[in-house]
C-alpha cells in the first residue's frame, strides 16, 4: 500500500509540469538541484515534489525508498526525491 501510495506520488509530480520561468539554476533539462535544497526535512508529498520541479526546471521526479533498488542510468531532466523511513526528504539529487 505505501509503495502504491509513492507511485501515486510520483505519477501527480510528474503530471505538474514546468515552465522556463522559476529560480531554477542552469540551462533547462540541465539538472541543478541546488534550488531544492530547502526542501529536504520535509515530507514527501506531490505538493513538495511540484515545487521541487519548479525551483530546479525539471520535468521528472523519482521518489527513491531507503533500501529500493533504482536503475543507474542517468537522465539530465530527472530529479531524485530520497525519503527517509517517516517519509521526509533525506536528500534531493539530480538523476
Amino acid at each position: 500500500m505505501r509503495m502504491i501510495a509513492l507511485l501515486a506520488l510520483g505519477a501527480l509530480a510528474a503530471c505538474a509540469g514546468t515552465t522556463d520561468e522559476g529560480p531554477h539554476h542552469g540551462a533547462v533539462g540541465e539538472c541543478s538541484a541546488d534550488a531544492a535544497q530547502g526542501l529536504v526535512g520535509r515530507a514527501g508529498t506531490a505538493e513538495l515534489a511540484a515545487e521541487a520541479l519548479r525551483l530546479t526546471g525539471l520535468r521528472t521526479v523519482r521518489w527513491i525508498r531507503p533500501g529500493q533498488a533504482v536503475t543507474m542510468d542517468y537522465r539530465a531532466d530527472r530529479l531524485d526525491i530520497s525519503l527517509d523511513d517517516a517519509g521526509k526528504v533525506a536528500r534531493i539529487s539530480c538523476g
